[in-house]
């Protein structure tokens, strides 16, 4: 068992000295005594630019004379870093930031680089921020593909408001996205695919959606007929087709055209191959279904 002397003199020697306390208390004061130094040095900089710049000068030729005052001290471009780029190229991103490694980072302005970046096709939003002493980072938001374009024999890429993201080297989604095709097209596609959704058994058989006159849709099928639909009641010209579909299997017919823009009757054209006539529908006799009577043909067998 220690004596309580003994005790007393560990502990004694256990305390720090205040040279050692003195040097902890600097360790931790150093970091925020450096920024603030760093703080009021870019503060005089920027006084002196001020001073020194002539009248008439830009606020851009002050934002360069800070940047020049400030990048010997190390406040330079070491990393710049892009969030959420998928489809964007990068050397495009690179020039629209207009910012280079080993370029002064407060010689440039971030509003103005963040509305360069949102002109290029793919970027929907972006922000840029500037992280001291030499970080640059960009998030951003890509436009989503919706669908292929076609006018005037060119082929877009849009997105679903319609706003054209791509022009070319685009070929990874020309598989796997429906095609829209004439003037008026992009801004109308989103009310018309979202109907289509709702029968995957049709849209497998769409090869493109053509607008006519920029009032209305055509279906134009891979099998080569065309379904006229009705302008502004899409969705219930669809919802008729295929139950038209489901009783008289309409679309495994050899027709021409299915001309749906009628509300009281359905048109039948045959391709020139086909032996049937072009037959209308005759009006739906009050109280009975419509997607019986308005059809026109048996199964076939």
């Amino acid at each position: 068992m220690s004596s309580p002397r003994s005790v007393q003199s560990n502990s004694v020697k256990d305390r720090m000295t205040k040279r050692e306390m003195m040097i902890r208390k600097a360790k931790k004061w150093a970091p925020r005594v450096s920024w603030a130094l760093l703080a009021v040095f870019v503060v005089v900089s920027a006084v002196i630019a001020a001073r020194t710049v002539t009248p008439g000068s830009t606020v851009a030729s002050l934002r360069e004379r800070v940047g020049s005052a400030t990048g010997f001290t190390g406040l330079t471009v070491t990393r710049i870093e892009f969030t959420g780029r998928q489809n964007t190229p990068e050397p495009l991103l690179n020039a629209a930031l207009g910012v280079s490694k080993g370029d002064p980072i407060l010689g440039f302005s971030v509003e103005q680089a963040r509305a360069r970046i949102e002109t290029l096709p793919w970027v929907e939003q972006a922000t840029v921020e500037r992280r001291l002493p030499g970080s640059i980072v960009v998030v951003m938001r890509e436009r989503r593909p919706f669908a292929i374009w076609q006018n005037q024999k060119k082929p877009y890429l849009i997105d679903r408001a319609g706003k054209v993201v791509a022009d070319q080297n685009f070929s990874a989604f020309r598989d796997r996205l429906p095609v829209v095709v004439g003037a008026g097209a992009p801004v109308a596609a989103a009310a018309l695919l979202t109907e289509l959704d709702k029968y995957p058994t049709l849209t497998g058989r769409v090869e493109a959606s053509v607008r006519i006159g920029e009032r209305r849709w055509n279906l134009h099928l891979k099998s080569g007929t065309d379904v006229l639909l009705p302008e502004g009641h899409e969705a219930a010209a669809l919802e008729r087709l295929m139950q038209l579909q489901t009783d008289f299997a309409v679309l495994d017919r050899p027709l021409a055209t299915i001309d749906m823009r009628l509300g009281d009757r359905l048109v039948l054209k045959p391709r020139q191959d086909a032996a049937t006539e072009t037959t209308p529908v005759p009006p739906r006799p009050p109280g009975t279904p419509p997607a019986v009577t308005q059809a026109v043909a048996k199964k076939p067998t």
